[in-house]
């Protein structure tokens, strides 16, 4: 019996000496890894079945889900839960999402619950299902558990942007025009949406409740706007305030998501005391499409009148030079649209009148209106020297035809004339302007400033000619906010290209020279190439003024061709070599070849 009490003393010294020798062995010993329990599916309830918030619960709780615990065999402060929220039937394809750790309950506000339904496509102001559920893990993930799914009818709200202008009134002037005026600014609508939100400046008369609204568009996350004081006098106009007077505009933010929500902002009031704009006028008719200038009776292509600058008659009288076929009709438009259109008979306009202003026989006209006093003339569109310094004297009656310039294009005339000292005009009729002011009174042009001056109706002499001679002239009001004239010496014209028998080819200096008969017409007679190409130079050198061709390169001869001087292709010689007389006219813009 004493041995084997010894025997069992002895097994169990020999278990406790292994077991130290384990328990200090720390190079050899490896922690076994923890092992969890497995959870259950949490059930998911909520403190609502509908649910419809307004603005004013954008920060406050307005449905509240709680679940049953998991029970995994963590740490339960550890356990992720996530909220998933999709449109009924959808699957959760598109779900939205809230994310807490280690709670059983979690509440969203009334933006947090906007922004999902608007994630979603929900229409505002429309109560629409939807499917919640909650998936439970642990924090790395694993063991995810679903609960069930809930129905419930939720109604998302406009979250419109907050406006606010730098000014409550401005005062704007034309010359100001560019100039800043007022800032608007406002921040993000619909806060929680994911997508892109558009904005748009909407702007009405005050108290019209924006029932005649115009837009400015801003663009997508932009939350401010500029306007210059010709954009806020605009919007002022727009909205039937007379320039020289005051009134009150009101302006809302109107902010569109990708998915067509649509929201307003407040409204924001401005005082303009706004100023009269620039008006201008066009000349839309049936004479565009055969003479180049556009689409007939298109207001949006048709030619700009020139704006008298003159006080009495500025934003009131237009005027244009003009070539048109016979049997033209054209009306008058205020702007490049039919809203505001003059038409009339005898001299008079008359708005939105079914009766075309019309001409009968082709030729180059001026046309000039007004339409503050609504009237109109149409007589013979022509520019011509006058004064002390040149042939005709200081007498209108004088100038036409010998002193005329010729007729190039809309708003376009080239001429060449003799000038010694005195002082000198352009002038377009054969009288003086008498003062008067109206649609049917000549029009004399003048300037201080030398060569590529604007020039002024009825305005100061143009600089007398330091060295007497021969001058090219060129009245341009191609450009109908800045009408001007050039000046170069008219001493020469030579004929270049490749289609002169026994000349270099396109050698300025050793090209024959034209000789001037007067009245603008230059002549000479030579032997051309066939099947080539001339041009006309005013000078030994390239860089002189030159004319190309503007008849579509045509080779006849003995009929006049087309020319111009703004650029274009080379004059084609006939299609038989030869000696032949070229007469070039600068006033009626043709050259022959005979």
């Amino acid at each position: 019996m004493k041995n084997i009490s010894k025997l069992i003393l002895a097994s169990l010294a020999l278990m406790i000496f292994f077991s130290a020798c384990n328990k200090t062995d720390n190079l050899t010993k490896v922690d076994a890894l923890p092992v969890y329990q497995l959870g259950v599916s949490p059930v998911l309830t909520s403190s609502l079945a509908t649910v419809a918030p307004a603005l004013a619960d954008t920060g406050n709780a307005v449905i509240s889900f709680s679940w049953t615990n998991p029970k995994y065999s963590n740490d339960s402060a550890t356990t992720k839960y996530i909220l998933e929220v999709d449109s009924t039937g959808k699957n959760f394809a598109n779900k939205q999402s809230k994310t807490v750790f280690g709670v059983l309950s979690t509440t969203l506000t009334g933006r947090e619950l906007n922004g999902m339904l608007l994630n979603l496509g929900f229409k505002l102001g429309v109560s629409q299902s939807v499917d919640v559920r909650l998936i439970s893990s642990y924090n790395n993930n694993n063991e995810r558990y679903t609960s069930n799914v809930l129905k419930i009818m939720a109604t998302p709200f406009a979250d419109p942007a907050i406006l606010v202008t730098a000014n409550a009134a401005v005062t704007v002037t034309l010359p100001n025009a560019a100039l800043p005026s007022n800032t608007f600014s406002w921040g993000a609508a619909f806060k929680g949406y994911a997508g892109a939100v558009t904005y748009t400046l909407q702007y009405d008369s005050s108290g019209k409740n924006f029932g005649s609204l115009q837009e400015m568009p801003v663009g997508a996350s932009l939350y401010a706007l500029t306007l210059t004081q010709g954009q806020m006098n605009q919007t002022a106009l727009d909205e039937n305030v007379p320039g020289g007077n005051v009134g009150k505009i009101e302006y809302r933010i109107k902010a569109v998501t990708a998915l067509g929500a649509i929201s307003y902002s407040n409204v924001v009031s401005v005082t303009i005391t706004t100023y009269v704009p620039i008006l201008r006028v066009y000349l839309p008719g049936s004479y565009q499409a055969s003479t180049g200038n556009g689409t007939n009776w298109e207001p949006s292509n048709a030619p700009e009148l020139i704006r008298d600058l003159r006080p009495g008659v500025f934003n009131k009288m237009y005027y244009i030079y003009i070539f048109l076929p016979a049997n033209t009709e054209f009306k008058i438009t205020v702007g490049r649209s039919w809203d505001v259109n003059y038409g009339g008979s005898g001299g008079t306009l008359v708005q939105n009148s079914p009766t075309n202003l019309s001409v009968t026989a082709a030729g180059f006209y001026r046309i000039s209106v007004n339409i503050s006093t609504l009237q109109y003339n149409i007589t013979t569109g022509r520019m011509g020297f006058v004064g002390g310094a040149t042939g005709a004297g200081w007498d209108p009656p004088s100038v036409f035809p010998n002193y005329a310039l010729g007729n190039s294009a809309t708003n376009l005339f080239v001429g060449l004339t003799t000038f010694t000292t005195g002082g000198w005009k352009l002038i377009d009729n054969n009288a003086w302007d008498n003062g008067s002011q109206t649609v049917s009174e000549t029009r004399s042009y003048g300037s201080n400033g030398g060569s590529g001056s604007t020039m002024g109706v009825n305005g100061p002499n143009f600089p007398d000619i330091t060295t007497a001679g021969r001058y090219r002239v060129i009245w341009d009001g191609r450009d109908v906010d800045n009408i001007k004239y050039e000046m170069s010496p008219g001493t020469e014209m030579r004929v270049v290209g490749n289609g002169l028998t026994g000349v270099p080819d396109w050698d300025p200096a050793s090209s024959p020279q034209m000789t001037y008969s007067g009245n603008g017409v230059w002549t000479i007679t030579v032997a051309l190439d066939a099947n080539e190409e001339i041009k006309f130079l005013a000078g030994n050198a390239w860089g002189a003024f030159d004319y190309e061709d503007n008849s579509g390169q045509s080779q006849g001869v003995g009929t006049p061709r087309k020319i111009q001087w703004g650029g274009g292709p080379n004059f084609k010689t006939p299609t038989t070599a030869g000696t032949y007389t070229i007469t070039l006219n600068e006033n009626l813009q043709t050259v022959t070849i005979n």
